[in-house]
């Protein structure tokens, strides 16, 4: 009785956002519409945001859930969201992306939550999306077993090559549009954590590749070094076998990303995420031009259509 209720943006699910407003505390609060009927879950948020409160971390105060329903009342944590203030106050660039980092170095370090592992069929599966998806759409040709078992093999042997002294927690969607800007709180807690119901336990460089490769906002190639190198000097790791991770596992994002923007348009009729293809692919060829990765590189160029204007158009004629 007495709320007022807006909408908030969404993102790229069934799940739907909106603010509600009141006299009494709390004043503001987050509703969000998770229907079961469309294959949501709150479950998976439920625990995770569980486990990052448990550990020290800026997740939303949980006030009511309704799993059976898909309905969960949460913090508010504001409007501040990382993309917003360095778009408003460029300067405050850095400090917010060194908070963002000072989470993952956090995160590390924490213990493990009760979560599935990123396995190399959980890679596989994903990075499959941009042949599925984004290929298929656009070259529209019968599938390949072979063209799938070849890019399946060079995968594989990429990922058996991933160094980790120590899994933890990973987000798998950690960019500026989920991170919300809370200068009041301390340490690693200024980052409030969002959209992180997808996580698993997998390689600690996953999530900074997501910060620093963001398909929907451009980052300097000197904030990306002076983040990589500030990450490197707060955990200690070796810094050759780290970048070679980082590069099979951002190329494996940015082609899973490819897919997954592919598939929004054609099959869900979204095309709105057509535009940041070309972002995306510029990542996955800075990822792709580490020596490691030759073979990679070798097949995307040869197999994978460059998102030029009229491939991109064609992806968008492609839709449902």
């Amino acid at each position: 009785m007495g709320a007022h209720r807006s909408n908030l943006a969404g993102d790229a699910s069934n799940r739907r956002y909106e603010r509600i407003t009141r006299d009494k505390f709390p004043q503001r609060a987050v509703l969000m519409d998770a229907p079961v009927e469309k294959g949501e879950e709150t479950k998976p948020f439920l625990t995770v945001c569980s486990y990052l409160a448990e550990v020290g971390f800026s997740s939303p105060t949980i006030y009511f859930s309704d799993q059976g329903r898909g309905f969960i009342l949460m913090e508010d944590l504001g409007d501040d969201l990382f993309a917003r203030v360095c778009e408003q106050s460029p300067d405050q660039e850095a400090k917010l992306y060194a908070a963002a980092i000072d989470v993952l170095v956090k995160l590390k370090k924490a213990k493990l939550p009760k979560l599935p592992e990123y396995s190399t069929g959980v890679y596989l599966r994903e990075a499959n999306l941009a042949l599925q998806w984004y290929r298929a759409s656009v070259i529209s040709d019968i599938k390949n077993d072979d063209l799938i078992n070849k890019y399946n093999s060079i995968l594989g042997d990429l990922f058996e090559k991933l160094e980790c002294e120590r899994s933890c927690c990973v987000h798998r969607d950690y960019h500026a549009e989920n991170l919300i800007w809370l200068p009041t709180r301390d340490a690693a807690k200024r980052a409030g954590l969002l959209d992180f119901q997808d996580a698993l336990i997998g390689h600690p460089a996953y999530d900074l590749v997501s910060l620093l490769e963001d398909a929907r906002r451009d980052t300097s190639r000197k904030l990306r070094t002076e983040m990589i190198g500030y990450y490197l000097e707060r955990t200690g790791l070796d810094r050759q076998n780290f970048l070679r991770a980082y590069s099979i596992l951002g190329a494996q994002r940015n082609l899973k990303i490819i897919g997954i923007f592919s598939r929004l348009c054609v099959r869900d009729g979204k095309a709105g995420y057509v535009s940041m293809i070309p972002r995306v692919w510029d990542h996955l060829q800075r990822d792709l031009s580490h020596p490691d990765l030759k073979e990679l590189k070798e097949f995307v160029m040869q197999h994978l259509p460059v998102p030029t204007p009229e491939v991109l158009k064609k992806l968008e004629g492609a839709a449902a």
